[in-house]
């Protein structure tokens, strides 16, 4: 039996957080995540972007969990995770992404805005694309589909939307 692509999304990105391979994600996950992304930013945790940056993918996980009845320090596994991203993400269209995604989007954002214009710049976007251990050499392309107002710059509201897009099969590159 085939899945669907929301589903292999889902598996794409449980797995990419499940880093010791037990089958199951938790806080520490999220937060080991938010960690490797500040380091590729040259960026500290105690700094206010990179308290933003953590506060974000945490407050994301206790939202997940505890909509999943884990709690803040549970784990859950992948079939538990697909339920939650779901119900509180992919069922509720672009209000489920302003809710639960947007305050990383806007973190990571934060974070390659170098020159504080509000926007990701090509250069910007390309450092996100490293950070997040994506291949350096679909930046290009993925900021050109992603950039939908074609004003050579990137706004929050265009990488929800990309986001949004890449979990229903739209785009083949995920910001996450």
């Amino acid at each position: 039996m085939s899945t669907s692509v929301p589903e292999q999304r889902l598996r794409r990105r449980f797995d990419m957080w499940d880093k010791n391979g037990d089958g199951t994600i938790d806080r520490t996950d999220w937060e080991g995540e938010a960690k490797r992304i500040l380091l590729a930013f040259g960026e500290t945790e105690s700094s206010p972007k990179g308290r933003a940056l953590t506060d974000a993918y945490l407050g994301m996980w206790d939202h997940l969990a505890g909509q999943a009845g884990v709690g803040h320090d549970g784990a859950l596994g992948f079939d538990q995770f697909k339920a939650v991203a779901a119900a509180q993400v992919l069922d509720r269209g672009q209000d489920g992404f302003d809710e639960v995604l947007r305050p990383t989007i806007g973190a990571i954002a934060d974070l390659c805005d170098t020159d504080g214009d509000g926007q990701v710049s090509p250069q910007e976007f390309q450092r996100w694309i490293v950070a997040i251990g994506s291949d350096e050499s679909t930046a290009g392309t993925a900021f050109k589909l992603i950039d939908t107002d074609g004003d050579g710059q990137l706004s929050v509201d265009e990488l929800i939307a990309a986001v949004h897009r890449y979990h229903s099969g739209e785009l083949e590159f995920s910001l996450l």
